[in-house]
């Protein structure tokens, strides 16, 4: 049996562009891309924590160090420059593989430059 697991996310990462006009498609800084282990064309989840937008597509590639998080095409409607968003890729987990997974946090400053990395998420505490 397979689990779905949640591979990797960039946590807060700001838009810098909305292309309607550009082909479909979430262009990410490469390193960025690179960092959190997200393959060029693979799909992933958009959560935009402005307006509550949850929507799919693919990353492409941006400019290496440029910060870019572009989101493409139809999407385009979804986010607005400056918006903040959640970049989550999932993937199939093995069950015996459930005990050693560990998902890839990205957690993003204002600019897009990675503030830190984590691999689990605490527990939420009740109030």
């Amino acid at each position: 049996m397979q689990h779905m697991m949640l591979k990797t996310k960039l946590h807060r990462a700001r838009v810098t562009h909305a292309e309607l006009a550009y082909e479909g498609s979430c262009a990410i800084d490469s390193e960025l891309l690179d960092a959190a282990g997200i393959h060029e064309y693979e799909r992933i989840h958009i959560y935009n924590i402005n307006n509550g937008e949850r929507f799919s597509t693919y990353a492409i590639r941006a400019e290496a160090g440029s910060g870019i998080i572009s989101i493409n095409g139809a999407a385009a409607r979804k986010a607005s420059v400056n918006d903040l968003v959640i970049i989550c890729a999932y993937v199939g987990i093995d069950q015996d593989a459930l005990a050693d997974f560990k998902p890839r946090l990205i957690y993003m400053n204002h600019d897009n430059s990675i503030g830190r990395t984590e691999n689990s998420i605490p527990v939420q505490l009740a109030s």
